[in-house]
């Protein structure tokens, strides 16, 4: 029997204190859902207690260019050993090369982006530099894909697109969120799965009939499917659940739940081009 290991939520968020108390609502009526937390730090700690969850990547997103400080600063002040910041660039900001550049400069592992909240298409021009400066750090980008619960269902991520930058720039340690795009799965089994790309599973078992979801885990590469739950949109616990639910051998699941995120954090499987 396979010793579970200790569980990492690649793909939760939350914000400081005084900006959750208006991001959530104003994020639960865009999207018309009800969070399950209240978007503060403690909150997804004691989550994280009830889940069994060791350590949790939480995910930042700039809106605006301009909030690339405030991030960098918050995610300096509460990472430890249970909460892995990723901070986050707009592609919008002129320095966005620079800001990367200074996101792997203190120490961090990782950039989350996000095309809807962003305003930008994942193959668009002005991305490239930005993905070859991210590539050449040895930086992990967690980038949302698919569609988005709370904006119109254009394209800007699908998986069309993501081929196009992994095969663009193959030394970018890519992750596609949702299993690879939310609610476009059709193209996922199509054009993703079976190539080297991480996924993680955050806020799709929900939405998946359990033999899918189980067959499209099974028959990506065993090191490139990651546990993520999207706390507060989803309940840690449940998603933990959910995946046991799929009835994956044992060393199936306990990758997903913690082997294959701590070798990508400790640096095994990152392509970095730097010394």
């Amino acid at each position: 029997m396979v010793a579970l290991p200790p569980i990492i939520d690649f793909h939760a968020h939350a914000f400081p204190d005084q900006v959750a108390a208006r991001a959530i609502p104003a994020l639960e009526h865009a999207g018309q859902v009800t969070a399950l937390l209240d978007g503060r730090l403690d909150s997804l700690l004691a989550s994280m207690d009830r889940a069994g969850i060791a350590q949790s990547v939480l995910c930042s997103i700039a809106t605006r260019p301009e909030q690339f400080a405030s991030i960098l600063s918050w995610s300096a002040a509460i990472r430890s050993d249970r909460i892995i910041p990723f901070p986050s660039v707009h592609p919008a900001a002129s320095e966005a090369v620079a800001q990367i550049a200074a996101i792997r400069a203190a120490g961090f592992l990782g950039i989350k982006m996000h095309p809807y909240y962003q305003e930008f298409v994942l193959d668009e021009e002005r991305m490239w530099p930005l993905y070859e400066a991210m590539a050449a750090a040895g930086l992990i980008l967690v980038m949302h894909t698919g569609f988005d619960i709370g904006f119109p269902r254009d394209r800007l991520c699908d998986p069309a697109k993501i081929v196009r930058v992994i095969e663009g720039v193959p030394q970018l340690t890519l992750v596609a969120t949702h299993l690879g795009a939310w609610d476009d799965w059709d193209a996922v089994e199509e054009l993703l799965i079976g190539r080297p790309l991480y996924m993680d599973i955050s806020y799709s078992l929900q939405f998946l009939d359990p033999a899918r979801a189980r067959r499209m885990v099974r028959s990506h590469p065993a090191g490139y499917v990651l546990f993520g739950s999207d706390s507060p949109w989803a309940d840690q616990g449940e998603v933990v659940g959910l995946l046991k639910a799929l009835a994956l051998d044992a060393d199936e699941e306990a990758a997903i739940l913690g082997t294959n995120a701590a070798r990508l954090l400790a640096g095994g499987d990152r392509k970095e081009q730097t010394a």
